[in-house]
């Protein structure tokens, strides 16, 4: 059972002209160091608590900053409440607008079969996120994740009573709108609805799977039991999916003998980079290699469904079984945007591109509700959540 509640989050209080883009950013694992350093040249802005400067293995630094914020007043609690979250950006031409849900979910282990998850993790993430909990006790990033909806009628009283608070428009075009929902009926129904439903991890597994952890620490604890949540129906218009494409560097085969290994276990079909780009959604994935020489190819796999999943592929035939990345042998980079993996490859900047097609949710869905974890990076789901709307204090 889904357990998603509203919450008095602290958020932040502008004052003296200041804009609500000096508080915000992008989820803290997606930030290059000269952006770090543009964003924390704002002296309130949540990357000094999520990445604080010489925090090393421990947050209390952070813990002390965020405690003077509050006490300053550049943060504000609200009674219990929920939040809606839209987003509107470009999707290849097409204009979308994206709305979630911010709320608190109860954490659950995922064999209760309530939260899904669908990639991979690794523990040295969580291990620093872990002792960013414990120094914290403010959860100050949200996860995403996918459910199946809510009823029209009750989705027409949210919109009614959302008070919007914030607005920022980013630097990739993308309008964030966030708004207040605080009426206790639309809010008491809001968690009634979601309590027969299920919830896929879209993005966060990390976040939740320290939350987690977190909540186990903590047993007698019951606000230490919850995790920030943004949750986005199925069915919402902007719900998108970009492929993470995958960028090689390998100097332990040539492109000559990996191509004839390739085409030992997968067909594949030489192509010039247009018609590779025109066909893909035909075939399982593109191919395009330092030389310029691209390939359309697919594989005709066993009877896992794994198999019929393009990053699973790639990882297994490809990046193992040829390129033996796994043992140090070759370096992966990813990128989710095409048009700036073809620019890489014409500087020649790698060794091998692999190009994906959109992942399905449907596909997502169906293996994850049988317990199959795909690849890290299998999905990119746009535009990011942001971060520094809204805190969840346990304390």
């Amino acid at each position: 059972m889904v357990t998603f509640l509203p919450f008095p989050g602290y958020r932040p209080a502008l004052r003296g002209g200041e804009k609500i883009s000096e508080r915000i950013s992008p989820p803290y694992d997606v930030i290059g160091d000269a952006y770090l350093k543009e964003l924390q040249s704002d002296p309130h802005n949540v990357t000094r608590l999520t990445l604080m400067p010489d925090a090393g293995k421990r947050y209390r630094n952070a813990r002390q900053e965020l405690d003077q914020w509050i006490s300053e007043g550049y943060l504000k609690q609200d009674t219990n409440s929920f939040y809606l979250y839209e987003q509107t950006f470009d999707d290849n031409g097409t204009r979308r607008v994206r709305t979630g849900l911010v709320g608190i979910l109860r954490t659950e282990p995922y064999e209760n079969g309530s939260v899904i998850p669908h990639e991979e993790t690794f523990s040295k993430v969580k291990e620093d996120r872990l002792n960013l909990l414990r120094d914290m006790e403010t959860h100050l990033e949200s996860i995403f994740g996918i459910f199946e909806g809510l009823s029209d009628a009750l989705g027409r009283r949210i919109a009614d009573e959302a008070r919007l608070v914030y607005r920022f428009v980013d630097g990739d075009g993308v309008e964030h709108r966030f708004h207040r929902i605080a009426d206790a009926e639309i809010c008491s129904a809001i968690t009634e609805e979601l309590k027969g439903q299920r919830m896929l991890i879209a993005d966060g597994h990390h976040r939740y799977e320290t939350a987690l952890n977190y909540s186990l620490e903590n047993p007698g604890d019951e606000r230490k039991g919850f995790v920030l949540a943004t949750l986005v129906a199925g069915d919402d218009k902007g719900l998108v999916i970009w492929p993470t494409h995958r960028l090689v560097r390998a100097e332990s085969i040539s492109e000559k003998n990996a191509i004839a290994k390739m085409s030992e276990r997968m067909t594949l079909q030489e192509a010039t980079a247009d018609e590779m780009q025109r066909s893909l959604g035909d075939w399982e994935m593109g191919l395009v290699f330092r030389s310029g020489r691209c390939f359309l190819a697919r594989y005709d796999g066993g009877d896992d469904p794994l198999w019929n999943l393009d990053t699973y592929v790639a990882q297994e035939l490809i990046l193992k079984g040829i390129y033996k990345y796994d043992d140090g042998k070759a370096t992966v980079s990813y990128d989710a945007e095409l048009p700036s993996v073809m620019e890489k490859m014409t500087a020649k900047e790698y060794d091998l591109a692999i190009v994906l097609n959109d992942p399905s949710l449907k596909a997502i869905w169906d293996l994850s509700m049988i317990g199959r974890r795909m690849p890290k990076k299998t999905t990119y789901f746009f535009p990011k959540i942001w971060s520094g709307w809204v805190f969840y204090s346990m304390h």
